[in-house]
């Protein structure tokens, strides 16, 4: 009898999701030889889920439907089709696909929805074309497509390192409840960063070559201790992101006196992650927020969700 095949036989359909991300901590060091800010950061995944649906194709395509506002290019440029790419590059197949995104992380607010796609990408064609790479070979290749890509796949919380792509798994214990606050308006992750190079420079404050991971937030984590994470809650870009995008200091302020233990800007904005006590907090200051035109939606999500994982196969 031959041996059984490592490499999966390919497959007609695969259904697969992958989740957005908040950034509880982010600190930011000097750029290393690359052109990359070096990162100290803390991910966690949230239940918010795009899912990518593959079914085998003579070419690619993509389709979206999403729940949440905002508009998404469907070209080349697109970071689902540029996963798809990539790995008949890597591979060398010339396969096609047929690909639909279903959307619930909020475009362009600096929670990862692109990654979470292009993870989630890689993932379900990884099966449907039955190239075999394995998760560590796969997340090798996200992060050639943006630092939140590997996070997307491994899910949970994580510590990312280097440019952020270099993760360590986080213990973690309890649950944790976030209010995710959107003011509008977008803003480019590129912008902030320059944004931050600015202040920095204008301010003279030298940036370390590779910032301290925050054990206090470690700490926080793994004793399930909301009030010392809302303590250590912190984000370097944050003063960049309220430069550019006037509207997001006063959501922080107003969601902290309605009673949240703590806000911050998620990422490099424009969301705003509320760390909160439970579900009827969330929809408390969410109600409030609404009500003084300071935020277009809120949504609640629970961290720390899984990773890309696969639904459907067929």
């Amino acid at each position: 009898m031959a041996p059984a095949s490592k490499t999966p036989p390919p497959r007609d359909r695969v259904v697969v999701r992958a989740p957005g991300k908040i950034n509880l901590s982010l600190k930011v060091g000097d750029i290393d030889a690359r052109g990359y800010h070096s990162l100290a950061t803390v991910f966690q995944a949230v239940d918010l889920y795009e899912t990518v649906t593959a079914t085998r194709a003579s070419t690619l395509s993509l389709e979206l439907t999403s729940e949440v506002p905002g508009e998404l290019p469907l070209d080349g440029s697109n970071l689902a089709l540029r996963a798809a790419e990539l790995l008949r590059e890597e591979c060398g197949v010339e396969f096609g696909a047929a690909l639909h995104i279903h959307k619930q992380v909020p475009i362009a607010g600096g929670m990862g929805g692109g990654s979470a796609d292009a993870a989630a990408t890689l993932v379900a064609l990884d099966r449907l074309w039955g190239t075999g790479l394995g998760s560590e070979r796969l997340r090798a290749l996200g992060a050639k497509l943006g630092a939140d890509v590997p996070f997307a796949m491994l899910g949970h919380t994580a510590l990312g390192r280097g440019n952020g792509t270099d993760l360590t798994t986080v213990l973690t214990h309890g649950e944790w409840t976030w209010l995710l606050a959107i003011p509008g308006g977008h803003l480019s992750t590129p912008a902030v960063f320059r944004k931050f190079d600015e202040i920095s420079l204008a301010t003279g404050r030298a940036l370390p070559g590779q910032p301290d991971r925050d054990e206090r937030q470690l700490q926080a984590l793994s004793g399930a201790n909301l009030e010392l994470l809302a303590d250590t809650l912190h984000n370097d870009l944050q003063v960049a992101a309220f430069a550019l995008h006037p509207g997001l200091e006063p959501v922080v302020e107003a969601a902290e006196r309605l009673g949240a233990p703590a806000a911050l800007v998620s990422g490099s904005g424009p969301t705003i992650a509320v760390l909160v006590e439970d579900e009827a907090q969330a929809r408390s200051i969410s109600a409030g927020l609404m009500r003084a035109g300071l935020v277009e939606n809120c949504l609640v999500a629970r961290g720390s969700a899984p990773g890309a994982s696969v639904l459907e196969e067929s």
